[in-house]
C-alpha cells in the first residue's frame, strides 16, 4: 500500500527555511493529488470509500500527530519566561535589580528579585493552571466531524482526523483538514477565514481542466479553517494539522490574537503608572541629590521609589481573576473558550439573539397538515415526510418532528437528487423515485413556494392557481402566524424517470399541495430572564429570519415589548443614516439574511455599544464573529461554536444572565486593584517629594520602601477571591481610564494628608526634630532617623493595606459590606507583620527601631480618620462620576 510521505514542521513560532520548503511540498502534493485520477489518489493515501480501519487510524495518529495547529500547542518554559520578562513592568524591575547589584546594594537586589519572582512566578503558575482549566473546559465543546471508519459513518473529534479519512460534509460543518472532494452536490464553502473572500465559493468533485499553480484555485479542494454554507459533499483527507494550508500560514505569521478592549485597558493603565513613576523618580532623585548632597544615596532612593510605584502584581491579579471567573462560570454551565472574553462578556450592554431556541423551547409540535382549503391531508404529510427523510443537509427541528409524526414504507423509494436549502430561495427540494416517477418535492416558506407554483391540488384533482385562492391562502397563513404558528408550504412536480440531474431551475411550474403548521412553545422563565437582563442594563434585540407575525406573538408571550419592528426588506432600502437610526430604535428585526444580522451588529458597535450575539445556526456565524462576544451553545453547528468566545452548555437566557454577572464581578475585582494602585501611588508622590525636600534625612530607607512594597503586594493576592456588591455590577462595566485618573486625583492625596500628619507626629511629638540640633550626637541622629522612618513605614503599610477595604465597596466598609474571608485574613496578616517588624529580629537588618506604645494610639486614630475621610470622598466621587 503506497503512502504519501509527510514531514512535521517546527513547533516554534518562527518558521525556518526548511519548514518553508516542507510547506511548499505539502501544497504541491495537494495540487498533484487533486489533479490525479481518483483511484490514484486513493492508492497514494492508502484509502478507500469504506474509510480507514481502527489499526490504520492508530498508526497514522502516531505518525502524523493530532490534527491541530501549532499555535494550539503550549509554548516552552523558556519562551514563556522570555515573553513574561518582556512586560514593561518586569523590565523595569529587572533594570532596578541590576543597577542595585552593580552599586553594591545587595539588600535591594534580593528584595526586588523576590518581587520579580512573586509577580512572574505566580503569574506563570496561575496562568498555566488557568490555561489548563480552560483547555479542559474547551474539550467539552470541541467541534466534531463525520467520517467513514470501518465502512460505518462515525462522529469523531476534528483533532482525530488523519490523512486518508473519508469526511462527510454538510451545511454548518467546519472543513476539518485539507481534502479533495470525491462527490459534491450544490456545495458552497466560505473561505473568508483563509482568503478574505466574503462570498461563498462553489466547489465540485470535477478535476480542473487547466493546471493550477495555487491550491486556492482548485475547484475540488477544500481547506482547514473554512466552513460549509450549503450543500453536501464527501472528501478525501490529504493534509492535516500544520501540513495544511492554514497551518502553514499560522506557522509563518505566528499570528497573535486580536487585541481586545480589555487588553487595551490594561496597557493604558500600565503606561499611565510608568509615566507617573518616571516623573516622580526624576523629581525625587534631583531633590534628594541637591538637598542631601549624596547622589549615590539619591540614586538608590530613587530606584526604591520606582519599585514602590510599579504595579508589578497587575499580571497576576488579572490572571487569577480571569481564571477564577472561568471556573466559576463553568459551574454555571458557561464555558469560556478565551479568557479575555470574560471582561467583554460582563461589559455587554446590548444582547442580540435569535428567536428559536432562545425565546422558545427549541422543539416544535406539528399541529396541522392540510390542503390549501384547510382540509386535513395525509398526502401533504407524506410528501413532507419524504422531503425531510431524504434530504442530506443539516436536519433541523422541523425535519425531525415531521419524521417522528409520520411513518411510510420507503422500500420502493430512493433519493435521485437534491437541491439544498439556501437563504436566498428559502426553500429546499429532494427528487425521489416514488410510485414509478421521479418526483421533485419542495418545502419552504409559503411565499417562496407559492411563487414557483402554477397549479394546486385538492384530493386527486389539479386546478390552475387563481389570485382569489392566493388571497385566501395568505390570509389563513397570516392568521396562523399571528397565533404563533410557523407555516411551511409543500409542493411537487413529476418528471420522467430518464431525467436524473436537477437544478434550481426545475423548481418551477410546481403543484401546490398544501401546508404544514408548527408551534414552537415559549420557554419557561424567559420573562424572568428578560426582566433580569433589563435590570442589569442589557438591552435585548431579537434578530430572526422568521416573519413578523410569528415573532410578535412569541415576544408577547414572553413579555418582551416590541418597541419598533423592522423587516430585512425595509432595512435594505434605508440610507446609512436611517439604517443607523433604525438599528438603535428598533428591538425586533425579522426576515433577516445572515449578512443583515452581521451588519446590524457592526452598526451597533460603531454606535459605541458592547454587543453580544447569541446564536446556534450557520446563519448566525457572521454576526457572532462581528460581535464583541460571540455566544453559542453546545448543540450548535460547528461553525457557530468556532466563532464563539463563550459557549453555553444550556441554551437558556437565565444561564446567560448569570454568566454576564460573573463577568462583571471578575472585572470589578480587577478594577479594585487598579484604583487602589493608582490612588496609592499618586498619594505617595506628594508624600515622598515633600518629605525628601523638607527632611534632613531620607524619609524611608530604600530597603524599607522595598519591604513595604513586597508586603503590600502580597496583601493584594486576596482581591480575586473578594465578594462584589450587587450595585457595582448592576450595570455594564467598561474600561474608563479617564475615570481612573479622576479617582486617583481625588482619593490619592487623602493618604498624603495622613502621611504628613505622621511626619508631624514623628517630628514634633516624638522629637525627631532634634536630629538638626547641634548637641545631638551621631548615634542619636541615627536613632531619630530610624524612629521617623519606622513610624512612616508602619503608617504607610497600614493605610495602604486598609484602603482596599474602603475602595472595594460603595457602602460603609466592614458594616455595609464585608470582604471575603481570604482577603480579610490576608490584609490582617500583612498589617500584623508590619506592626511586628519594628520589634522583630529583622528590625536591625531593615533599619528599624521599636516604636513607643503611645504611637499605636495615634496611628489607630489616624486609621479611623483616614477610613472615614476616604469613604466620604469616595461616596461623593461615585455620586458625581458614576461607578465606572
Amino acid at each position: 500500500m503506497k503512502k504519501v510521505e509527510y514531514h512535521h514542521t517546527s513547533n516554534g513560532s518562527d518558521i525556518s527555511s526548511s519548514a518553508q520548503h516542507l510547506s511548499n511540498e505539502n501544497e504541491r502534493r495537494l495540487i498533484e493529488l487533486c489533479a490525479a485520477p481518483l483511484p490514484k489518489a486513493f492508492d497514494a493515501l492508502g484509502a478507500s470509500l469504506q474509510g480507514l480501519n481502527s489499526e490504520h487510524v492508530t498508526q497514522r495518529l502516531e505518525h502524523y500527530g493530532p490534527n491541530e495547529l501549532s499555535h494550539s500547542k503550549r509554548i516552552g518554559f523558556w519562551t514563556d519566561m522570555f515573553q513574561r520578562f518582556r512586560s514593561p513592568l518586569v523590565v523595569q524591575l529587572v533594570l532596578i535589580a541590576g543597577i542595585s547589584a552593580i552599586i553594591g546594594e545587595i539588600k535591594s537586589t534580593v528584595i526586588v528579585g523576590a518581587m520579580i519572582l512573586l509577580s512572574v512566578g505566580m503569574s506563570y503558575v496561575l496562568d498555566r493552571r488557568a490555561s489548563q482549566a480552560v483547555d479542559n473546559l474547551g474539550k467539552r465543546v470541541q467541534s466534531r466531524t463525520m467520517v467513514m471508519r470501518n465502512g460505518v459513518e462515525t462522529e469523531i473529534k476534528i483533532s482525530e482526523v488523519v490523512p486518508g479519512d473519508i469526511v462527510l460534509l454538510q451545511a454548518g460543518s467546519i472543513v476539518p483538514a485539507d481534502l479533495r472532494l470525491i462527490s459534491a452536490k450544490d456545495f458552497f464553502v466560505s473561505e473568508s477565514a483563509l482568503s478574505g473572500e466574503s462570498m461563498p465559493i462553489e466547489k465540485t468533485a470535477a478535476i480542473s481542466a487547466s493546471p493550477s499553480l495555487s491550491p486556492l484555485d482548485l475547484p475540488n479542494a477544500c481547506f482547514l479553517g473554512t466552513s460549509v454554507t450549503s450543500g453536501t459533499a464527501r472528501g478525501l483527507v490529504i493534509n492535516t494539522g500544520v501540513q495544511t494550508l492554514f497551518g502553514a500560514i499560522s506557522e509563518r505569521l505566528a499570528e497573535k490574537r486580536e487585541e481586545t478592549d480589555f487588553d487595551r485597558g490594561v496597557y493604558s493603565f500600565t503606561w499611565l503608572m510608568i509615566k507617573f513613576m518616571v516623573v516622580m523618580v526624576c523629581a525625587v532623585f534631583l531633590i534628594v541629590g541637591m538637598t542631601k548632597g549624596n547622589w549615590l544615596d539619591a540614586l538608590i532612593f530613587g530606584l526604591s521609589i520606582a519599585v514602590g510605584l510599579t504595579p508589578e502584581m497587575l499580571p497576576m491579579i488579572v490572571t487569577v481573576n480571569l481564571a477564577k471567573g472561568a471556573l466559576t462560570m463553568a459551574r454555571k454551565k458557561v464555558i469560556v473558550k478565551r479568557l479575555p472574553a470574560i471582561q467583554n462578556f460582563g461589559a455587554i450592554d446590548t444582547l442580540c439573539t435569535d428567536k428559536t431556541g432562545t425565546l422558545t423551547q427549541d422543539r416544535v409540535v406539528l399541529e396541522q397538515h392540510v390542503d390549501i382549503l384547510g382540509n386535513v391531508s395525509e398526502e401533504v404529510l407524506n410528501y413532507a415526510y419524504l422531503n425531510s427523510y431524504f434530504q442530506t443537509g443539516l436536519r433541523n427541528l422541523i425535519d425531525r418532528t415531521v419524521i417522528e409524526h409520520a411513518d411510510l414504507n420507503l422500500d420502493q423509494c430512493r433519493l435521485v437528487d437534491e437541491l439544498p436549502f439556501d437563504f436566498q430561495r428559502r426553500r429546499m427540494s429532494v427528487v425521489v423515485e416514488y410510485e414509478g416517477d421521479h418526483v421533485l418535492i419542495c418545502k419552504g416558506a409559503v411565499e417562496e413556494i407559492y411563487a414557483v407554483c402554477t397549479r394546486y391540488q385538492i384530493d386527486e384533482e389539479v386546478y390552475p392557481l387563481v389570485n382569489m385562492l392566493r388571497d385566501d391562502l395568505f390570509e389563513e397563513v397570516e392568521r396562523l402566524n399571528r397565533d404563533g404558528f410557523r407555516v411551511l408550504g409543500i409542493a411537487y412536480r413529476e418528471f420522467p424517470r430518464e431525467k436524473t440531474t436537477f437544478s434550481v431551475h426545475d423548481e418551477s411550474q410546481l403543484i401546490l399541495l398544501g401546508y404544514i403548521a408548527f408551534f414552537d412553545p415559549p420557554k419557561d422563565m424567559v420573562d424572568k430572564a428578560l426582566a433580569l437582563l433589563a435590570d442589569a442594563g442589557v438591552n435585548v434585540k431579537v434578530l430572526t429570519g422568521d416573519n413578523s407575525l410569528v415573532t410578535e406573538k412569541v415576544c408577547r408571550d414572553v413579555g418582551l415589548t416590541v418597541e419598533r419592528l423592522v423587516t430585512g426588506a425595509e432595512l435594505a432600502r434605508l440610507a446609512p443614516e436611517q439604517f443607523s437610526k433604525a438599528v438603535e430604535e428598533s428591538n425586533v428585526f425579522v426576515k433577516l439574511s445572515p449578512s443583515q444580522k452581521e451588519e446590524i451588529v457592526k452598526e451597533l458597535r460603531r454606535n459605541g455599544h458592547v454587543v453580544g450575539f447569541m446564536g446556534d445556526g450557520i446563519n448566525d456565524a457572521p454576526a457572532m464573529k462581528a460581535a464583541d462576544v460571540g455566544i453559542s451553545v453546545d448543540s450548535a453547528v460547528d461553525v457557530a461554536k468556532e466563532s464563539a468566545g463563550i459557549v453555553l452548555l444550556e441554551k437558556n437566557l437565565l444561564v446567560l444572565e448569570e454568566g454576564i454577572m460573573e463577568g462583571r464581578r471578575v472585572f470589578a475585582n480587577i478594577i479594585k486593584y487598579i484604583r487602589m494602585g493608582a490612588s496609592s501611588n499618586f498619594g505617595n508622590m506628594f508624600s515622598v517629594v515633600g518629605a525628601s525636600y523638607l527632611l534632613p534625612f531620607l524619609p524611608m530607607q530604600p530597603v524599607q520602601i522595598l519591604t513595604n512594597n513586597l508586603l503590600y503586594d502580597f496583601s493584594q493576592t486576596g482581591i480575586p477571591t473578594d465578594t462584589v456588591d450587587k450595585e457595582i455590577v448592576a450595570k455594564p462595566l467598561k474600561w474608563n481610564i479617564t475615570n481612573i485618573k479622576r479617582f486617583m486625583i481625588f482619593i490619592g492625596p487623602i493618604s498624603s494628608i495622613f502621611d504628613y500628619a505622621t511626619f508631624a507626629l514623628m517630628w514634633f511629638f516624638f522629637h525627631c526634630r532634634a536630629f538638626s540640633d547641634q548637641a545631638t550626637t551621631l548615634m542619636q541622629q541615627e536613632h531619630l532617623a530610624k524612629l521617623f522612618q519606622t513610624g512612616w513605614f508602619v503608617e504607610s503599610l497600614l493605610t495602604q493595606t486598609l484602603i482596599v477595604h474602603i475602595i472595594r465597596t460603595r457602602r460603609i466598609p466592614f458594616f455595609g459590606s464585608r470582604a471575603s474571608a481570604y482577603m480579610s485574613l490576608t490584609t490582617l496578616f500583612i498589617m500584623a507583620i508590619g506592626a511586628w517588624l519594628p520589634y522583630s529580629p529583622l528590625a536591625d537588618y531593615l533599619g528599624m527601631t521599636p516604636l513607643p506604645a503611645i504611637y499605636w494610639a495615634w496611628i489607630a486614630l489616624f486609621l479611623l480618620l483616614y477610613a472615614v475621610l476616604t469613604h466620604v470622598v469616595k461616596v461623593w466621587f461615585f455620586k458625581r462620576y458614576g461607578n465606572n
